[in-house]
Formats: structure tokens, C-alpha cells, sequence
């Protein structure tokens, strides 16, 4: 079993900066893919940046939709997983997940691909 407990959120002015947490416990060596996803009322849930965290140097993949805004990163020594959210606008407004699977995920940002779901943090970004 895997626990995955997210941190960080908060209400910010649009342009500013957060960095979200996700703190990782249980059979932790299990892990090969971890990602963020977010969502929004009313919409569906939304993959954001993958990182499988057993490649050399962490390969990490970040969606069309925040490219250039966002960064993923992990702290192993911590066992912390990082989403790294720059220049918000208010449409990046939603509850943001961390997630993570046992196994060589095949549709990285598809939600259906993950086990474990943190219990999410609330991101809203006012203009």
C-alpha cells in the first residue's frame, strides 16, 4: 500500500507562484510512475506532469495545456514529490491530486492508469 498525502495549496493572486507537495509513504519502492493532476468544478480531472521516478535523472513529461508554467521534481531523500506551479492565471483554479502507480503506465495523463490518489489541495488563483 502506498499513501500519498499533498500539501502547498492556497489562494494566490494571478502571476504568483506555489509549489505543491505530495508526501509519499508505505511501499514507496513499489513507485514507478508518479504524476499531478487537477480539477476543476465542473470539469473533468486533468493530468498536469508525469515523472516515471525510477529513470536515471527523473524523465518527466508536462501537459500542452501548462507547458512553460509548471515543473514536476522529486526529493527521494524525502520522499516528496514536487508540482511547481509559476505565472498562475485564475483558469489554473482547481483541487490538485497527486497520484501514483505500481506499474509502466501506458496513457501517462489518463487518471484510470494510477492506484493511489492523494486526498488533493485546493489551488485558487483570484485576478
Amino acid at each position: 500500500q502506498v499513501e500519498l498525502v499533498e500539501s502547498g495549496g492556497g489562494a494566490v493572486q494571478a502571476g504568483r507562484s506555489l509549489r505543491l507537495s505530495c508526501a509519499v509513504s508505505g511501499y514507496t519502492y513499489s513507485i514507478y510512475y508518479m504524476a499531478w493532476f487537477r480539477q476543476a468544478t465542473g470539469k473533468e480531472r486533468e493530468g498536469v506532469a508525469v515523472i516515471n521516478v525510477r529513470a536515471r535523472a527523473g524523465t518527466t513529461w508536462i501537459a500542452d495545456s501548462v507547458k512553460g508554467r509548471f515543473a514536476i521534481s522529486q526529493d527521494p531523500a524525502k520522499n516528496t514529490l514536487y508540482l511547481h506551479l509559476n505565472s498562475l492565471s485564475p483558469e489554473d483554479t482547481a483541487m490538485y491530486y497527486c497520484a501514483a502507480s505500481p506499474q509502466i503506465v501506458q496513457s501517462i495523463y489518463a487518471a484510470k492508469e494510477y492506484n493511489y490518489w492523494g486526498q488533493g489541495t485546493q489551488v485558487t488563483v483570484t485576478s
